[in-house]
C-alpha cells in the first residue's frame, strides 16, 4: 500500500464522520445543489482512485460519495407547493428578469408598475385593510 492511499482514506473516513451528524439529524436541510455535486465528486474520484491501483482512497471515496447520496435522499428540501409546469416556470423566470432590468434600467416607478403587474397576474387578492380603506389609506365610501 502507498501512503498516498492511506492519506486519502482518512481523509474519506474523517468526511464521512463529519457528514454523519447531518444524515442523523431529523431536521437537516441539505439543498439538491449541494449533496448532488459532492455526490458525484465522490463517486469521480472512486472511479478514478481504482484505476490508478489505489484501492483504499477508491472505497473511501465511494463511500463518501455514497454518503453524500443518503444526505441527498433524506435531507433534501422537500417541496411545499405542487410542481410547477415547465411553464410556469419559464414565466417565473421572465418576470424576475424583467424586474431586474427595471431595477436597473428603469426608475423607481418602473419598479412599482413591474410589481403591481405581478400581482395583477396572480389575481392577488387586496388586503382587508386596502378593501375598508381604499388604496391611500382613507376609508372608501
Amino acid at each position: 500500500m502507498m501512503w498516498q492511499d492511506l492519506v486519502f482514506m482518512i481523509g474519506s473516513a474523517l468526511s464521512i464522520g463529519f457528514l454523519a451528524p447531518t444524515l442523523r439529524d431529523a431536521s437537516a436541510c441539505v439543498p439538491l445543489g449541494t449533496s448532488l455535486p459532492s455526490m458525484a465528486i465522490g463517486l469521480v474520484y472512486g472511479v478514478t482512485f481504482a484505476t490508478l491501483g489505489m484501492t483504499f482512497s477508491a472505497l473511501g471515496a465511494i463511500a463518501a460519495g455514497g454518503m453524500w447520496a443518503s444526505i441527498a435522499i433524506c435531507r433534501s428540501p422537500a417541496a411545499e407547493t405542487a410542481t410547477m409546469t415547465r411553464t410556469e416556470r419559464l414565466r417565473l423566470f421572465g418576470r424576475d428578469v424583467s424586474r431586474w432590468l427595471d431595477r436597473r434600467i428603469g426608475t423607481g416607478s418602473a419598479v412599482v408598475d413591474a410589481f403591481d403587474r405581478a400581482e395583477s397576474e396572480w389575481a392577488v387578492e387586496p388586503s382587508i385593510e386596502e378593501r375598508h380603506y381604499g388604496e391611500f389609506g382613507h376609508q372608501a365610501d
